[in-house]
């Protein structure tokens, strides 16, 4: 008995040596759909990888961007793969804050949708994977259309939109024309805004960085913006953002709705959508250009520099941004939930185009979108609907709280440009971009 517990004790002990042999990743990481799933599938790779141990750390976006910033700016090293966007990544990979990434020949580079590829590299270079990617685009009403007699086509103007609005807005109904971002916010109400400027020809800032926001392109956006849902949007479009607006379209209170491509996903759901049926989908509205009309945005996984566990974290991104893991969610989940907007081979794949009606118009967006290349005139940024500089942050906060108080007609679309350039132009001067 004696030498059985002997045994025991040593058996115990050496699955205890190897339990604390095995590397603890640390990932932070927001607190959505589908990072939470991949929380749930993160066995499966621990199942692979036993030598390697997973820690969740999921907050909301707010405080994820604020702690891992703070972490990866005083090289913390509390992170080991931290959940960043395409606008940290380039000035990050810039200061020589993450860890190049290197996956192996089977996680298949090439088969990265070319945007999603450019937006989180650098010089070439690899800083980060997309887990999920999205653009925007333009989904309305078929049915309201069909009525109206109004044809809208793949790629329509903002004329034809602001028409369509004209003759299907009938609040008496309880539908209106159109519903667009308002509350304020630099990825909020400016994240549409800055598209409609760029495809009415305009910046936020010249190649010397000087602010243009009094600039005629950015008078006639934000004026056909304030005029349109002054006379066909809901009341209070002030405060409106993602949420409220899905709210609103899914009770079939919206005749058209420009916003991010991942929400076709929920309209097109019958279980949460009463007008599933009766949605189609269309490139993002243009003006005088069709530079910079839909946006590029990427929740994806980085490495910080300096991290003692690159080897296991480039691990975990390979499996987490694979084909296989989007092939494991959809067996697992159905493919009407796989992440996507991230690798050709999801939009080959006939299950997937079978669940997700809007994923040719979805894929179109993603592609057309060039956040190296997304103004008329030449800028010196890169990013489609935000500048990837430090400073745009604060100036896309101020800015967005005087277009949001334009709309709720508490001051003149000139005034609130003008208190925009004024801002703006003492955050790029105390940061020493021009004097």
């Amino acid at each position: 008995m004696k030498f059985k517990a002997t045994l025991a004790l040593g058996a115990a002990l050496a699955l205890s040596c190897a339990a604390q042999a095995a590397t603890e990743l640390v990932i932070a990481t927001v607190n959505n759909g589908h990072m939470i799933e991949m929380q749930k599938l993160g066995k499966n790779f621990e199942a692979a990888n036993p030598d390697i141990k997973l820690k969740w750390v999921t907050l909301e976006e707010g405080v994820l961007r604020q702690r891992v910033t703070t972490d990866i700016a005083t090289k913390g090293g509390q992170f080991d793969v931290m959940t960043i966007g395409m606008y940290e990544t380039p000035i990050w990979g810039k200061k020589g804050w993450l860890q190049e990434l290197k996956p192996t020949a089977a996680y298949d580079v090439d088969d990265l949708l070319p945007a999603m590829r450019n937006g989180l590299s650098l010089d070439g270079k690899l800083f980060a994977a997309p887990f999920y990617g999205e653009s925007s685009m333009l989904m309305y009403r078929k049915d309201l259309a069909d009525k109206a007699g109004v044809t809208l086509g793949d790629k329509p103007t903002w004329a034809q939109v602001k028409d369509f609005a004209a003759k299907v807005h009938n609040p008496k109904e309880g539908v209106y024309g159109i519903c667009l971002r308002g509350k304020p916010g630099w990825g909020d109400n400016m994240a549409f805004l800055t598209t409609l400027v760029n495809t009415n020809g305009g910046q936020w800032f010249d190649n010397s960085w000087k602010p243009q926001l009094e600039s005629q392109p950015w008078k006639d956006a934000i004026n056909f913006y304030v005029d349109l849902l002054k006379n066909y949007g809901p009341p209070g479009s002030s405060a409106n953002s993602f949420n409220e607006i899905l709210a609103l379209f899914n009770a079939g209170k919206c005749g058209a709705w420009v916003d991010a491509t991942i929400a076709a996903s929920f309209i097109s759901d019958p279980k949460q959508s009463k007008v599933a049926d009766k949605v189609a989908y269309a490139q993002a509205p243009t003006a005088v250009t069709p530079k910079g009309a839909n946006w590029l945005w990427a929740w994806a996984l980085a490495i910080p520099a300096g991290s003692a566990k690159v080897t296991e974290a480039q691990k975990f991104i390979d499996w987490a941004t694979s084909k296989d893991y989007i092939q494991l969610v959809g067996k697992t989940n159905g493919w009407g939930t796989v992440p996507t907007g991230t690798r050709k081979s999801t939009y080959a794949n006939a299950d997937f185009l079978k669940a997700a009606k809007f994923a040719t118009a979805e894929k179109a967006a993603i592609d057309t979108a060039n956040p190296n290349d997304s103004t008329l005139p030449k800028s010196p940024y890169v990013g489609v609907q935000f500048a990837a500089i430090p400073e745009f942050q604060a100036i896309g906060i101020a800015v967005g709280q005087q277009m949001s108080a334009a709309l709720a007609g508490k001051t003149t679309v000139d005034a609130a440009l003008k208190a925009s350039q004024n801002s703006a132009e003492r955050e790029m001067k105390k940061a020493g971009y021009y004097k």
